[in-house]
């Protein structure tokens, strides 16, 4: 070997040695307000009060050699349709990349702004705007996040290590659907419940498991950590006074307690609440935040460090769910105009024909995946059922699946096939788009993204 290929040589084993070889990952975090003022239209009543501040929170994850990708979770109630795309868009140009790279998702507490430029629409022109949506507050809120992630970009730091640890949550949370000897649901157990049938019933079929993914710098800090647990948020909620809800209280206390930003993400939780330990009292809501809150200390000291992964991915599947049989347009019109409905009814039937509206498109929401390693990041549209959550772990045996729901809430709910048969609120035409072939299109999707 002459002294030039000896030199070559020394240097790629060196390289290899130092760790210079693998793609450099960078990471930025943002943050921006979303809060309403008194008198702005939250979920279920105008905002009376605001008992705490509500901030959309994210992340820019910047591999070396492939564009920014966008995670971003927001204390509101639903984004959809319309207002989906466009908050989207206006991520994507801020970070300098593509929409389909970007996914945004809401906590969902229900004392919260929804934010649907759809179903306003629709509404609006039935002489029914402004009862559930200001969407000039909305759209300033949007572009408010993405003027954070644009100040929030030249400050991002380097990724030498990538963190994952989970704990068990104690206490918190219940399956909704309760059968019966009929295999029928007997009972729904909703995020609160006195009734002593409800709060005997087993536990259910849940994931009892926060995970964590946590980002650390070449000085062994962590920059921001990324957490998952699937729950309905709510304790109590419904008379207009915004709060970020439980899981927001122990986000925010685990946030100001540490010093490292946090985010937390909504598993599929389309069957999941706290209605077995949760009696709906106010002194509850503190009571289950401190519960999440230990979960989010436990799991963060659980955490075992990987050197920042060489495999680095994103993945997207399209996805096209099946309509419900009742998504008819002329009826959901018909009923919309008919002014001897109440305001429920009719903006019920203005949702769903925004959902139909956006079905026109060839593929009107997506599922998308990042793999990080060893540790894969999945992101669903609308309430799936927990059953989706379980299920994608089993796809992938050998890695840790973290899953995000409540992505673009169109369709809201989305069942298991044998969920339609057996009945229950989370399949009611009121909260349903889909039908019982939803499963095998949503299945299908995430075995797409969840490919090696």
């Amino acid at each position: 070997m002459n002294s030039r290929s000896f030199a070559l040589t020394a240097a790629l084993i060196l390289s290899s040695l130092c760790g210079f070889g693998a793609p450099r990952l960078k990471i930025a975090y943002f943050q921006a307000d979303v809060t309403p003022s008194v008198g702005i239209p939250v979920a279920y009543a105008p905002t009376r009060s605001i008992v705490d501040s509500l901030s959309a929170r994210g992340v820019v994850i910047s591999p070396e050699g492939q564009k920014p990708i966008v995670l971003c979770v927001v204390d509101w109630l639903l984004i959809s349709n319309e207002s989906s795309d466009l908050f989207r868009n206006y991520l994507a140009k801020a970070a300098g990349t593509t929409p389909d790279r970007v996914s945004v998702h809401t906590v969902h507490q229900h004392d919260t702004p929804w934010c649907d430029q759809s179903s306003e629409k629709a509404l609006a022109a039935n002489g029914l705007g402004g009862i559930r949506f200001d969407l000039q507050f909305l759209d300033g809120c949007m572009r408010r996040t993405a003027e954070a992630l644009a100040r929030a970009l030249p400050k991002s730091k380097e990724v030498k290590k990538v963190g994952f640890g989970e704990a068990k949550v104690e206490k918190v949370a219940s399956n909704r659907r309760i059968l019966g000897p009929d295999g029928k649901v007997r009972i729904v157990r909703f995020s609160s419940s006195r009734d002593s049938a409800a709060i005997q019933a087993p536990e259910g079929l849940i994931d009892p498991f926060l995970k964590s993914v946590s980002f650390w710098d070449g000085s062994g800090k962590p920059i921001v950590v990324l957490n998952y647990y699937a729950t309905h948020p709510q304790s109590y909620y419904g008379q207009g006074d915004v709060n970020p809800e439980f899981i927001g209280m122990a986000r925010n206390a685990r946030h100001n307690k540490s010093g490292i930003p946090q985010l937390f993400f909504i598993g599929a939780a389309g069957n999941i609440a706290a209605g077995k330990y949760n009696n709906g009292s106010p002194e509850m809501r503190q009571v289950l935040a401190d519960r999440i809150e230990k979960a989010l200390d436990e799991a963060f000291e659980n955490t075992v460090q990987q050197p920042a992964p060489e495999k680095i991915s994103w993945q997207v599947a399209p996805l096209r769910l099946p309509l419900a049989g009742f998504m008819v347009a002329d009826s959901l019109k018909n009923q919309l105009a008919d002014t001897s409905k109440d305001f429920n009814t009719r903006f019920a039937a203005a949702r769903q024909l925004a959902w139909l509206e956006r079905n026109k498109r060839n593929a009107p929401v997506v599922v998308t995946s990042l793999q990080l390693g060893g540790i894969r990041l999945l992101q669903l549209p609308g309430e799936p059922f927990i059953e989706y959550q379980l299920a994608a772990q089993q796809y992938r045996p050998g890695e840790k699946v973290c899953t995000a729901a409540y992505g673009d809430g169109g369709m809201v709910y989305i069942g298991t096939s044998v969920a339609y048969s057996q009945g229950g609120y989370e399949v009611d035409r009121r909260v349903n788009a889909t039908n019982e072939k939803a499963e095998a299109v949503l299945t299908r999707a995430i075995r797409d993204v969840m490919k090696p």
